[in-house]
């Protein structure tokens, strides 16, 4: 390169090299700054997502008593107060014992968490290598 040939008021190399290194630190600030203040306003909005789907589980389990408490009081046209209220128990014993159990027979089939398959494979792997290598 021939200094000469950027002309008598063109900056030196160096304080070029220098303000792109500045303008790049620039840039970098101000999209890591961009990157902060988007991941906050996404914050925002997945807390206010998580508060309203707070507030529809609660409701939701209002709407289920409500729920029960009709079947009772249609039973109860028929049946005394009581009754109607202990069939309704009963079958809420019902649903949860089930679900219970639905509960228990996954436990047991996903315990221990060890990956049986994968360890099977590694062992019959291993046997291998030693028979060829022999």
């Amino acid at each position: 390169m021939n200094p000469e040939a950027d002309g008598p008021g063109s900056p030196p190399l160096g304080a070029a090299v220098k303000e792109v290194a500045e303008r790049a630190s620039a840039i970098f600030r101000l999209e890591v700054e961009l990157a902060t203040l988007e991941l906050q306003r996404k914050g925002r909005a997945f807390g206010l997502g998580i508060g309203f789907a707070a507030g529809a589980l609660v409701v939701a389990l209002y709407m289920g008593g409500f729920f029960f408490a009709t079947i009772a009081a249609a039973i109860a046209t028929a049946l005394p107060t009581w009754a109607a209220l202990l069939i309704v128990t009963g079958l809420l014993l019902l649903i949860a014992g089930a679900l219970a159990a639905l509960a228990v027979a996954r436990f047991k089939r996903s315990t221990p968490p060890l990956p049986e398959q994968a360890i099977t494979e590694a062992k019959l792997t291993t046997e291998a290598l030693k028979i060829n290598g022999r």
